[in-house]
């Protein structure tokens, strides 16, 4: 059996009045609370120590005994004493005791709660065992709220395309684990997350229900698709904003004309005005990407859909001259 050291597990000296003890109690309850600290593994058996030393040292009957005890355990030590050499038998004896607020929870609440029949330690249970317990301040065993399911997150590229049209991923689901897998096996299902139009990289898609499973009959964790959109050599994304630079020949940026523009739905044509600059940006209104729907509840077809704009920058492409169009451009050169 291992000796514990409640003072230091509450952070507090051995000369501490109740009120400290309660109120570093409080305090780390707080700090240290399962529900407040999903994703920590450690959190409940930091919570559990925290209580049973809590029950301890609340309690005048169990801490003057532990103060006995724990003297004895350090004159122990001092002496060069080890764990295993210590005789504990003065000590397990029970004791008379017990309160008019002693709440005994079933074994099944103790398994639903903590995962096994005893929340204490066999150091607990060994030396105040027969006195009772006395629980959190309020006078009730502490007794967690079922733990909502683990979220997962998984990532998944997808291209433009798929960003501006929607798109759609089909996942292996194994047992209930709900984290994506590979393979064949009665135990998988299949499930099938959409990823809506105007997607970015970085945008989570929430599976509802996808997570890990609750306790004690709490929800289930939901499951995150995070997004990363992969680079398009036509494109560049801005927001929901596109950019693109296109070539246009010298003789239609002098004297203007039509020139065909790529867009995610297709080619489009763009007039050029006569005397047009070199990298010059064109706007094409509602040509760039689609705009996320506000809410997720947001049904498609309420709201007209909402989509950036298209920049377009120009670029000239100067032409191999033959000798007569060198000599013509001279003479343009001459007369300006």
């Amino acid at each position: 059996m291992e000796y514990k050291d409640y003072y230091q597990s509450l952070g507090v000296k051995k000369s501490a009045s109740a009120k400290e003890i309660k109120s570093a109690f409080r305090r780390l309850a707080k700090q240290c609370h399962p529900d407040a600290n999903p994703n920590d593994p450690k959190a409940e058996e930091r919570f559990k120590e925290i209580n049973e030393a809590y029950e301890v040292l609340s309690d005048p009957d169990k801490r003057g005994k532990y103060d006995q005890l724990g003297a004895d355990w350090h004159r122990w030590q001092q002496s060069g004493g080890t764990n295993q050499g210590y005789d504990w038998s003065p000590w397990t004896r029970s004791a008379p005791g017990g309160g008019a607020n002693v709440r005994y929870a079933t074994p099944e609440e103790m398994e639903q709660l903590f995962g096994s029949a005893d929340p204490f330690s066999d150091f607990f249970s060994q030396i105040f065992g027969g006195m009772g317990t006395r629980g959190a301040p309020g006078g009730s065993q502490y007794r967690p709220r079922p733990q909502r399911g683990q979220d997962y997150e998984h990532p998944v590229e997808i291209t433009l395309q798929e960003a501006y049209h929607g798109t759609s991923r089909l996942l292996q689901m194994a047992g209930q684990s709900s984290l994506p897998t590979q393979g064949e096996g009665k135990d998988l299902r299949r499930m099938e997350i959409k990823i809506p139009p105007g997607a970015k990289t970085g945008t989570r898609v929430r599976m509802s229900g996808g997570g890990g499973s609750g306790t004690a009959g709490a929800t289930t964790g939901d499951l995150y698709l995070r997004v990363t959109v992969l680079p398009d050599p036509r494109f560049e994304r801005k927001g929901d904003d596109l950019h693109a630079t296109v070539q246009v020949d010298l003789y239609t940026m002098l004297l203007g004309g039509e020139i065909q523009v790529p867009t995610m739905e297709g080619s489009v044509m763009l007039r050029i005005p006569p005397d047009t600059q070199n990298g010059c940006t064109f706007r094409l209104r509602g040509k760039g990407m689609p705009k996320l729907r506000r809410s997720p509840s947001q049904k498609e077809g309420e709201q007209p859909d909402q989509h950036g704009d298209l920049y377009v920058k120009v670029d000239v492409q100067l032409p191999k001259l033959t000798p007569r169009q060198r000599q013509l451009v001279d003479e343009l050169r001459q007369s300006s």
